[in-house]
């Protein structure tokens, strides 16, 4: 009778992530490089937001200051009134990233689980207003605000930045939902779920990642927008934190260390705010690409 001896277990090399080939780390340098180059403009704002405007027109923004003036940060703050700007902003990214989710949301599960007619036109009809560039819809908008009697209020920049953010929502969502599980649905419908409740209960869970890298995307692109509310609000008590950044440039004359110290702390809400949210942009994301 013959016996079977077992053969030995083969031993596979296992190599971890420290021990991967000369490649990767040649990327990982390159792309340390690359991060060290995009951090030189803020190095230079930095630089420049604590030199007096004497260092800055005899040795010019590359040179080490001779003093730490603080007086650039202090005058931009009174001026500007920056913590009316900084609350102005807030609440318009805000209502805009909650309002433009919720519209998506709302659009995105007609069109990809309610399976409405020509859907597929409708989903081009929102990409192609994606597209469009905002200097086309200045003279509509601020003609349209006009007759409404919404001119130079929040209110107007919400709506305006609500209905253009969803409409890339809405496109994103509706392709993500063309593909929601049927047998979810069908088992929910089974169940006695009504419309509301497949949406709150089926929908917005296996969705709650994708929606959360949303609200930070819409917060962070209304925070930075410029041009409409630069020109829909021109009340200094309407003002956002950009417009007020672009108001301490004159004609003729830029007070340069003035400019780079709002410029900062313009900046330093946008850092603590991708800060607080950025695992759940990670874990968002991560989940979007397990799926």
């Amino acid at each position: 009778m013959a016996v079977m001896i077992p053969e030995a277990p083969v031993r596979r090399r296992v190599r971890d992530r420290h021990h991967r080939g000369v490649s990767r780390w040649l990327v990982l340098a390159g792309v340390a490089v690359g991060a060290l180059v995009m951090l030189v403009p803020f190095a230079f704002m930095l630089l420049n937001a604590f030199k007096s405007p004497g260092d800055y027109s005899s040795d010019g923004p590359l040179s080490w200051p001779t003093e730490f003036y603080t007086t650039g940060l202090r005058t931009y703050w009174s001026t500007v009134d920056f913590p009316l700007k900084l609350w102005n902003s807030t609440l318009i990214a805000g209502s805009v990233a909650v309002l433009g989710v919720v519209v998506s949301l709302l659009n995105a599960y007609a069109l990809g689980i309610g399976r409405v007619r020509g859907r597929l036109w409708i989903v081009g009809l929102f990409l192609l207003a994606n597209m469009l560039p905002q200097e086309a819809l200045v003279y509509p908008l601020y003609y349209v605000a006009k007759e409404v009697g919404l001119y130079n209020t929040r209110l107007s920049v919400i709506i305006i930045f609500t209905v253009i953010q969803s409409a890339f929502g809405t496109y994103l969502l509706a392709s993500v939902l063309g593909t929601f599980p049927r047998a979810l649905l069908e088992a929910a419908a089974l169940d006695g779920a009504g419309t509301w409740t497949v949406l709150w209960r089926v929908v917005f869970p296996n969705l709650r990642p994708t929606l959360a890298v949303l609200l930070i995307f819409f917060f962070i692109w209304t925070w930075n927008e410029f041009l409409i509310p630069l020109v829909m609000l021109i009340d200094n008590q309407t003002q956002t934190v950009p417009v007020a950044l672009a108001s301490l440039q004159g004609d003729r004359l830029m007070d340069a260390p003035t400019t780079n110290a709002g410029a900062l702390i313009s900046l330093v809400p946008a850092i603590l705010f991708f800060l607080i949210f950025q695992r759940t942009l990670a874990r968002g994301i991560t989940a979007g690409a397990e799926k």
